[in-house]
């Protein structure tokens, strides 16, 4: 029998979610979704984009409301309206829920409890934009879908496997014992590229040293041995690590103990800085979007901007230049160079000028097939993802689409069936 899985990705100004049907066994490529939905909040609005694998899609903009009615009417268009995919909500067979901080506790998926819930807020502390609409969306699904069985996938659970010496800061070690360490993030990503990886380039994934760059409004970089995270540079919060849209990445702690001192700066308004007004958007004065740095990089605006955006683009780069070649140093050693996420499929100008320094290591990109975004002419989910190496080089360069909801879907997959095993 097909499982329809729903999966729903709380984000803090969106919502996501999608609807895969999977047959006995899971499909070695990634399947389109016979349903999918986005909810983008902004300036008190709810913008609306719905389609359905029949061809039907919807788009709205409509008062904001409140999100868990926002989310509901999402929903509904599931199984009602236009872009209905099934006859109504007893055909979901199971809910992923994508879950930013698992803390301390969960690092594997687990079917959602009361005990779950508790641990989910415990640490929203951590994560309070995320893990709270997370939880409002399993209560949604409780309210509309009954007792269908909700999962948690731990955006933290993949790089559960990093080693002490990488989770640990060099603060007191009570803060370890209080549950201040490095998490990371965007593992549900990280984990699915290197899976999909090995499956591109026909290796055991056993065999492989992969460095994964998730670039997008966040950015983070894992370094993946034997298809296990060893680090990544996002810490315990995603504030960590590289330079992003609107987030500063790591800097000096001695800034903020001054600004704290000597500025008057609270606890909120440091928060506020580094996560709202740093990053591309802090350096450039322009935008968050690297597509916009680029092209204010190259004409079109004052010249102050113009260098401005040309700092903000040589930052990012030299960050990630950096942050790589420390992924590659704890491997000892790379067989493939990963580019997933927004920037990192669709910037064939980051690619290039990141690759252009590592060419001592034998890694040398096609620049043709570094030109052409796979996106450009994708016509499915499969045809995102190539290797865009040059055919003498000693280091793969891919570029995979992000596939987060179906790696949620895979492991729901998965734990429904060990759970139905188990009970036979």
């Amino acid at each position: 029998m097909p499982m329809n899985v729903l999966v729903l990705n709380s984000g803090s100004s969106s919502q996501k979610s999608c609807l895969y049907e999977i047959g006995d066994a899971l499909p070695d490529d990634p399947p389109a979704c016979s349903w999918e939905g986005k909810i983008e909040w902004a300036d008190d609005k709810a913008q609306y984009s719905i389609r359905n694998s029949h061809g039907a899609s919807k788009k709205d903009l409509a008062s904001a409301g409140s999100r868990g009615e926002a989310i509901e009417r999402l929903l509904h268009s599931l199984w009602s309206g236009e872009t209905q995919a099934i006859s109504g909500p007893s055909d979901i067979d199971v809910v992923g829920h994508r879950v930013v901080h698992g803390g301390p506790q969960y690092f594997e998926p687990s079917f959602v409890t009361a005990k779950v819930k508790s641990a989910i807020e415990s640490v929203s502390v951590f994560a309070p934009l995320h893990n709270r609409a997370e939880l409002e969306g399993m209560e949604i699904v409780a309210k509309l879908l009954g007792s269908v069985p909700q999962i948690a996938v731990f955006d933290t659970g993949f790089h559960g496997t990093m080693p002490l010496s990488a989770k640990t800061y060099p603060g007191p070690y009570e803060w370890f014992e209080q549950g201040i360490r490095r998490y990371g993030f965007h593992g549900i990503n990280h984990q699915y590229c290197a899976q999909r990886a090995a499956q591109l380039l026909a290796k055991n994934l056993n065999s492989l040293k992969l460095v994964t760059c998730h670039l997008g409004n966040g950015c983070s970089l894992a370094a993946i041995r034997e298809g296990r995270s060893v680090d990544t540079t996002m810490g315990f919060t995603p504030l960590e690590g590289l330079m992003m849209g609107t987030r500063s990445g790591s800097v000096d702690p001695g800034i903020l103990t001054y600004l704290m001192r000597e500025k008057h700066f609270s606890g909120q308004q440091l928060d506020e800085v580094l996560n709202q007004k740093s990053g591309l958007l802090g350096v450039s004065g322009i935008s968050s979007d690297m597509r916009q740095i680029l092209a204010a990089s190259k004409n079109g605006v004052a010249p102050a901007k113009m260098a401005r955006a040309q700092l903000a683009l040589d930052i990012y780069v030299h960050r990630l230049r950096s942050g790589i070649g420390a992924m590659i140093a704890v491997l000892g050693g790379v067989d493939a160079l990963v580019f997933t996420a927004g920037v990192g499929e669709n910037s064939p100008e980051v690619r290039a000028a990141v690759c252009d320094n590592f060419a001592f290591l034998g890694l040398k990109l096609d620049q043709e097939k570094n030109t052409v975004s796979p996106l450009e002419k994708a016509t499915s989910p499969l045809k995102n993802d190539k290797d865009i190496s040059a055919s003498d080089a000693a280091v793969h360069v891919l570029v995979i689409h992000a596939e987060e909801d179906w790696m949620i879907a895979r492991q729901c997959w998965n734990l429904v069936r060990q759970q139905s095993t188990a009970s036979s």
